[in-house]
């Protein structure tokens, strides 16, 4: 059907749209996408055939919109509610058990880890004392939590923006630099070879890298030590939640990655001094965090699943990549965040970080690492869990048959055609249905609540 929209306004669209003969076709494959800001196109068809006389039970065919699936709520919040509801469930099962998992996990010692990254020079900052009265910044004056100056240098000039961005761009091998020391720290204290470790006990995490406000990444674990085969094995006896802390923040302390300054000038990248270490306990389910500073479980795992959705605060348009520097000029961002992205820029223009792929990953400030990563015995993984979700959609359809899934051939054949709506009237509509169905379902990973921040 052609659309006419010379001269019209959006309102205007949206009602022809509306009116259109397939309106209400439309507005069924949307809702099967969830409201997806961003829809994948596909065109092809579905069947189920019979196994023993070959017949056709049932089939179709045409065009479909599934989700995008980005993790970014910047970018599809339908999506990135998805993706922290599926987060939640990963996270929470090596917290409680489940998928797998055994309860006795929420025994084992294990601990809530922040690790932020250092300073590269002074910033506005909304300071306060642990009586809650206002502390002047640096500056001489005082912020209110949501001024759009906290977080950028008092002094631009004199602030370290090469040595900020080649911390991002190492951040990932600084976390597994870490790792490999807190190993050799907990071996030590088993009093055990650390090419032993394995056989005695397994560091199980799951990690997110969450953006602060002056634009740096730090990480939030949850860090535990299982026995040699993982959380079905009962943890050694020599290893403790105090012996666990104490190993942490010895890794913590000890960890370095060593790169070069454009002039050749070595630079060592530390973690931070704010490191953060709470211990994680199964009571008081409703509450985050109690006077002693401890986590609760139970709400944990959705704090940890909105931190992997956010994105890096830079820019309007939803972290993407820039491709050139007229792009970068064009950009409607803090001078902060465009020194940031030009440092980024240029650095990666240098054959010495070629590897680094900086101009890639310019947008995200440098950083090019993962959001949510986990160790192999922490829980299940997103792909087990999206295949169940796979599977429990079969067998409705199939319920529906009064047929099982070993009596028949299922075949699905799609081919990709587009992403998208065809105008801002549809991308207007689609984001109403998308408001609608959150209102219906709020996603499980989405709790109430402050969120813990640096």
């Amino acid at each position: 059907m052609f659309y006419s929209h010379v001269g019209t306004t959006v309102d205007d669209r949206i009602a022809e749209r509306v009116r259109a003969a397939d309106f209400t076709t439309w507005r069924q494959k949307v809702i099967a996408a969830g409201g997806c800001a961003h829809p994948i196109h596909l065109s092809g068809q579905w069947s189920v055939t019979d196994n023993a006389t070959g017949q056709t039970l049932a089939r179709r065919s045409g065009h479909i919109l599934v989700p995008c699936g980005t993790r970014r709520a910047a970018v599809c919040r339908p999506c990135a509610d998805r993706y922290a509801a599926d987060a939640f469930h990963l996270v929470r099962a090596g917290l409680v058990g489940g998928k797998g998992v055994p309860e006795t996990v929420t025994h084992t010692p294990r601990y809530f880890v922040t690790l932020t990254a250092p300073s590269f020079g002074p910033v506005h900052q909304a300071r306060t004392s642990r009586n809650g009265k206002s502390i002047p910044c640096g500056c001489g004056g005082y912020h209110h939590p949501q001024d759009s100056r906290i977080g950028t240098p008092l002094d631009p000039e004199s602030y370290d923006y090469g040595a900020a961005v080649l911390w991002q761009a190492h951040a990932t091998q600084l976390w597994h630099r870490f790792v490999g020391r807190l190993r050799r720290t907990l071996a030590r204290l088993l009093g055990i070879p650390e090419s032993h470790f394995p056989r005695h006990a397994r560091l199980s995490y799951a990690k997110v890298a969450e953006y602060q406000r002056r634009g740096m990444v730090h990480f939030h674990a949850v860090i535990r030590v299982d026995g040699p085969t993982g959380p079905t094995d009962p943890t050694p006896a020599g290893i403790n939640t105090e012996s666990l802390a104490q190993a942490i923040r010895q890794a913590a302390d000890t960890t370095r990655v060593d790169t070069c300054r454009p002039d050749g000038v070595v630079l060592g990248l530390t973690w931070g001094r704010q490191l953060d270490l709470r211990p994680i306990r199964a009571e008081a389910a409703g509450d985050f965090e109690d006077g002693d500073g401890e986590i609760s479980e139970a709400r944990l795992a959705g704090y940890v699943a909105k931190y992997a959705t956010k994105s890096s605060g830079a820019t309007d348009h939803g972290d993407r990549r820039v491709h050139s520097q007229r792009h970068i000029d064009q950009l409607r961002i803090s001078d902060h965040h465009r020194a940031m992205i030009q440092t980024a820029w240029d650095l990666g223009g240098l054959a010495m970080y070629a590897r680094l792929n900086l101009r890639r990953w310019a947008h995200m400030l440098g950083f090019g690492g993962h959001f949510l990563t986990k160790s192999r015995a922490y829980s299940t993984t997103f792909t087990d869990i999206r295949r169940t979700q796979a599977n429990y959609r079969t067998a409705e359809a199939l319920a529906e048959l009064g047929v099982t899934e070993d009596q028949v051939t299922v075949v699905n054949h799609w081919d990709f055609t587009g992403i998208g709506y065809r105008d801002d009237a549809e991308r207007e509509l689609a984001s109403a249905i998308a408001e609608r169905l959150q209102h219906h379902s709020k996603p499980r990973g989405d709790h109430d609540g402050q969120a813990m921040g640096h």
